[in-house]
């Protein structure tokens, strides 16, 4: 199973940025996937999934209203868009996937690398 988060960047508060998460190993049909991310000195935290079985979406209050999680299952990605970027927002952000995620935002058990994302003026 491989999991490729890209996108990330440098961009102004105020701007936006699209990520990706290419997967291989897994369907998204069938499996949960996840956007995470980690701030210096923070804990991971969850930022948003998109179910496998009807692509429902969930995302943390802290994101709710700028971002938006979508897949595309012809092509195994799954997109976390980006907009109204705060510096708060700047963490590497990480996608997974697993065949279940709680409220807790347990239960992924495959991880990519991350990619970058910086809110800076």
């Amino acid at each position: 199973v491989q999991l490729q988060a890209s996108g990330g960047g440098l961009v102004q508060p105020g701007g936006s940025l699209r990520l990706s998460c290419a997967a291989s190993g897994v369907t998204l049909d069938y499996y949960v996937i996840g956007w995470f991310r980690q701030a210096p000195g923070k804990e991971r935290e969850g930022v948003s999934v998109i179910s496998s079985s009807d692509g429902s979406t969930y995302y943390a209050d802290s994101v709710k209203g700028r971002f938006t999680i979508s897949r595309d299952i012809a092509k195994n990605t799954v997109y976390l868009q980006m907009n109204s970027l705060k510096p708060e927002d700047t963490a590497v952000y990480y996608c997974a996937a697993g065949p279940s995620i709680d409220y807790e935002w347990n239960g992924m058990d495959y991880w990519g690398k991350g990619t970058q994302v910086t809110v800076s003026s």
